[in-house]
């Protein structure tokens, strides 16, 4: 979706990219992506938001959400129960890369963990939630520095193509 919107693509796993390496590569951005698995188990993604969030847009989807979470500090545990392939109703803040999209809109979900509410660093701020209250999305006040718990990719969410073009603004 990245390529579609006109963005030069490269991918790296997180187990076989280094740090050395991104800063030779100098992305514009990077987008931490989902994976099956806790933050702690996702390579050196953890790492690479604590190096990078200052000084490069990331973007984290699912797993990359929870890592953001994860390196600036919050809880990720169990939810209340796996959400896989469901459709769920987000509620956003309309600030960022919200800014413009339908409020409420649909989007798809694909987790069992979830970044807690309590214990969030005050550094962090929750954007966007689900019908039952649920952290659907997280931004750094700061930095340009985005978690989507939700997939933005997935052909039922209706918006997701208009959410990363907002987010490639913000590497623009």
């Amino acid at each position: 979706m990245f390529g579609e919107l006109g963005a030069a693509v490269e991918v790296r796993r997180n187990d076989r990219v280094t740090i050395t390496e991104i800063r030779r590569i100098q992305p514009q951005c990077t987008v931490v992506s989902p994976g099956p698995g806790r933050p702690e188990d996702a390579g050196i993604s953890i790492n690479i938001i604590k190096e990078f969030y200052k000084t490069m847009p990331i973007m984290g989807v699912c797993l990359g959400h929870q890592c953001i979470a994860a390196a600036i500090g919050g809880r990720v545990e169990r939810g209340r129960g796996p959400v896989h392939g469901k459709v769920s109703s987000v509620v956003h803040s309309g600030e960022g890369i919200f800014k413009g999209l339908p409020n409420p809109f649909s989007a798809t979900r694909y987790h069992s963990l979830v970044v807690l509410e309590e214990g969030l660093s005050p550094e962090l701020s929750i954007v966007a939630r689900a019908e039952l209250g649920e952290v659907m999305a997280i931004r750094h006040l700061h930095y340009p520095l985005w978690g989507l718990q939700f997939h933005p990719e997935s052909f039922s969410t209706a918006v997701g193509k208009m959410l990363i073009k907002n987010f490639l603004a913000v590497v623009q």
